[in-house]
């Protein structure tokens, strides 16, 4: 057992010794204490370690019960995959073949999926027999998938070690707060939402974790605000972790006298860029946010603005686990709780991890970032996405000629489309992006189009020389379409 793995199960069994009536664990129906969160994971615990398997999938909604397998996973040295609520089926195929997940445990509804994909109910358990060992890094504690950058996300293997350390700098990273009671809003298959669970239990504090219907969130960007409003009033949380556009939500609410943020203590926002405007407007409203950064490979978060080191505007200073520095060109270069390497891959030699994000830091250490070297943009529900993927799903319809998709930092993807015909009507195009939105995972798929009024060209400086278009170019002569500012302010459907 690893030294922070120790730490933690020792803390939990301090609570449940010393505290053991606190609520630990507070779902849709269930309170459940400290004392018997304990033993609930050590009975579960005793029941993995009786099927003699390596890999545990999770596709529990948000819970109870979620919680407590993926603590007793954690505790039993098994791989943990929870699979993301907001995957399509195919990708959740995808993660359960390449994972060889020999267990699954999961809700009624997903029985056909799995059946097809060769598993057998047995008791709680979905049972397949896999002839091969998974190819996992030795000490691979949390399989997770990246939020689908292409069509077949690629996981990610992280060890206990690494993931605990992440938990407990985030405890301390708000023990001047001294929040009593966190609220899971993002599904537990978000790296960072798991890990701010662990920082609450470590703690001793109350873990709320409402399932995401109860919280109206459906998908990856789907919220139904009277209801996600309802159920922080009533549970009056101290601590959260957001995503921009749920904290736009929040700010939204606030100002409008719909959400009295006077309980909160500490909201940690991230997974996606956070505009310096939205800030101001959070602190205006009284809602207590600190922007961090990470990502899934370096375990989830890297730096956070916290109280008493905060500069709106900047993703804080690295947390005291990790080492950050810029390369020549700019790029984050990170070292100390990265990954074990990708899921059949051969590790990564290089002990300094490289971001594909640019950035710079200020006289005080304060990392500042400055955009993406590469194509993929973050939605600001904070889901990855490849626009050449969703691009290439659109010009496969008979349609479409040309499409230019993007998203960064915003609700709803927003697509440029040139047709094959000028005699193609708006209809026709609509029914091509409907089609290629049935393949496409909901945080992929084009909420918004616009005709274009000509091609792209290497004439009009749109298009390559071999046919590759000129993202910057685009996005410059098109800005006031794709970042329609009054569109930014709506929620998802």
């Amino acid at each position: 057992m690893s030294p922070e793995m120790d730490r933690f199960k020792q803390t939990l069994r301090s609570h449940a010794e010393r505290t053991p009536d606190a609520i630990a664990l507070w779902g849709d129906q269930l309170k459940m204490d400290y004392a018997t969160l304990y033993a609930e994971v050590m009975h579960r615990q005793q029941r993995l370690r009786d099927e003699h398997v390596k890999v545990i999938a999770l596709a529990l909604d948000n819970g109870v019960e979620a919680m407590l397998w993926d603590l007793a996973t954690l505790f039993e040295g098994l791989t943990c995959l929870t699979l993301p609520p907001f995957f399509s089926p195919a990708q959740r195929s995808h993660c359960l073949e390449q994972s060889q997940a020999e267990r699954v445990i999961a809700p009624p509804e997903l029985e056909c999926e799995l059946q097809t994909a060769g598993y057998e109910k047995h008791g709680e358990f979905w049972r397949r027999h896999f002839s091969a060992p998974p190819r996992l890094p030795e000490g691979t504690a949390k399989l997770t998938f990246t939020s689908g950058t292409t069509g077949t996300p690629k996981g990610v293997c992280l060890s206990a070690e690494s993931l605990l350390r992440v938990a407990r700098e985030l405890h301390q990273a708000s023990q001047s707060s001294a929040p009593r009671h966190h609220m899971a809003l993002l599904p537990l298959a978000v790296l960072l939402e798991n890990l701010g669970c662990y920082a609450a239990l470590h703690a001793g504090a109350t873990l709320s974790v409402p399932g995401q219907r109860t919280l109206g969130i459906q998908g990856a960007s789907g919220v139904e605000v009277p209801r996600l409003l309802d159920c922080l009033a009533t549970r009056a949380p101290e601590s959260l972790i957001l995503v921009p556009q749920l904290l736009l939500l929040l700010v939204n609410a606030a100002q409008n006298k719909a959400f009295d943020p006077q309980s909160l203590r500490f909201a940690a926002v991230g997974g996606a860029r956070v505009s310096t405007e939205l800030l101001q407007r959070a602190q205006a409203a009284g809602l207590p946010v600190y922007e961090g950064y990470g990502l899934s490979e370096c375990a989830s978060v890297v730096c956070l603005n916290r109280p008493g080191a905060h500069r709106p505007g900047s993703v804080g200073r690295p947390l005291p686990h990790v080492e950050v520095r810029l390369a020549d060109d700019g790029e984050v270069l990170i070292k100390g709780s990265i990954l074990l390497g990708y899921l059949g891959q051969a590790p990564s030699p290089d002990e300094w991890w490289p971001s594909g994000d640019l950035g710079e830091f200020d006289e005080q250490g304060f990392l500042y970032l400055k955009g993406r070297k590469k194509h993929q943009f973050v939605t600001s529900f904070g889901r990855n996405v490849n626009p050449e993927w969703v691009e290439a799903e659109l010009t496969q319809r008979r349609h479409i000629a040309q499409a230019f998709v993007y998203g960064e930092a915003m609700p709803r993807n927003h697509a440029l489309l040139w047709p094959h015909r000028p005699d193609c009507t708006d209809e026709q195009l609509a029914a091509a992006v409907a089609e290629a939105n049935e393949a496409l995972p909901d945080y992929a798929r084009v909420h918004r189009w616009s005709r274009l009024d000509q091609p792209f060209t290497p004439a009009n400086g749109l298009l390559t020389a071999n046919g590759r278009p000129r993202r910057d170019a685009i996005v410059e002569r098109y800005r006031a379409q794709l970042t329609d500012t009054r569109l930014s302010e709506e929620p998802a459907p």
